[in-house]
């Protein structure tokens, strides 16, 4: 059965049928571009060593189907431009022009898109990732080439054109320290407060919700500072990414449960007024001072 004379009984235009036949071609070659993808994607998961590759091959992946889809698309109407008689050499031509005066006036999302292909390419950033950029500080909820959003503690989701990121901070990489600061009164016998502290650490790293979580055993870094009223020690663990947070909470909860079994005090802030003296001496008379409106 010949399917030229069936298409000759429908009084198609040949430059409409090549120009649909192009169009089937690009939605085929769409088809497939997604297709090649995700098995790159399963298979480079197949590969991963630790889960932050994961949240990189997902970026990467949706990136490559967005770029795959501009031009395939750009292509495909292109060439049904030309088959429908439409020159695109003035298109292209003006397209040019255009691009240059764009180019002076968008210098800032040109300046996105690079900066947003750097940041892909050199695994700066990933989603999932929790980071600080800007001021803003949340976990990194979508990524493309001209913004970055973010979601804070609060939920509000924050986006950032990528061309305004100059310093990036990234909390997810490898493994994070839990940066941990208490205070004792100064009465206290820090060599007791450092026993108790590495006993409540080491009993801590048994803990099977949070011991997997911790990659080497507490550091006792020693006396952080004078404060007014107590004695502040800094330590930290090592923990996995993502982590730290929650071990320093926890570790301070078990602390506190430590240092009341063991009489350690915790200080608050104490103020002691001093009414001063007389010129001989003795001490001037209390006087209280009634509120307004008092009787």
């Amino acid at each position: 059965m010949e399917i030229t004379p069936i298409i000759d009984s429908l009084h198609i235009p040949k430059d409409i049928l090549r120009v649909l036949l192009i169009l089937a071609i690009a939605w085929f070659l769409l088809v497939l571009s997604r297709k090649l993808i995700r098995v790159f994607r399963d298979y480079m998961h197949t590969r991963i060593v630790v889960a932050e590759d994961g949240r990189r091959y997902e970026t990467l992946a949706r990136v490559f189907r967005y770029i795959s889809t501009v031009l395939i698309w750009l292509v495909a109407g292109m060439l049904a431009l030309s088959e429908l008689g439409i020159s695109i050499a003035p298109i292209l031509g003006a397209a040019g022009v255009v691009g240059i005066a764009v180019g002076f006036a968008a210098k800032s999302l040109i300046q996105d898109y690079f900066n947003g292909i750097f940041l892909l390419l050199e695994n700066q950033i990933r989603q999932g990732d929790a980071v600080e950029i800007s001021g803003k500080t949340g976990v990194v909820e979508d990524i493309t080439l001209r913004f970055v959003a973010l979601r804070d503690i609060e939920g509000n989701v924050h986006y950032i054109p990528n061309g305004q990121i100059t310093i990036l901070t990234n909390k997810s990489r490898g493994y994070a320290y839990a940066l941990i600061e208490f205070g004792v009164a100064y009465r206290e016998d820090l060599d007791e407060v450092y026993r108790v502290t590495r006993e409540t650490a080491a009993a801590f790293r048994q803990d099977p919700e949070f011991g997997p979580k911790i990659q080497e055993d507490l550091d006792i870094q020693g006396v952080q500072n004078w404060a007014d009223s107590a004695v502040v020690v800094r330590c930290r663990f090592k923990t996995e990414a993502l982590e730290q947070w929650a071990v320093r909470r926890n570790f301070l909860l078990w602390l506190k449960k430590a240092f009341d079994a063991h009489g350690i005090e915790i200080p608050y802030p104490h103020l002691t007024l001093y009414a001063g003296q007389g010129k001989n001496g003795e001490a001037p008379p209390l006087r209280i001072m009634q509120a307004a409106g008092g009787d």
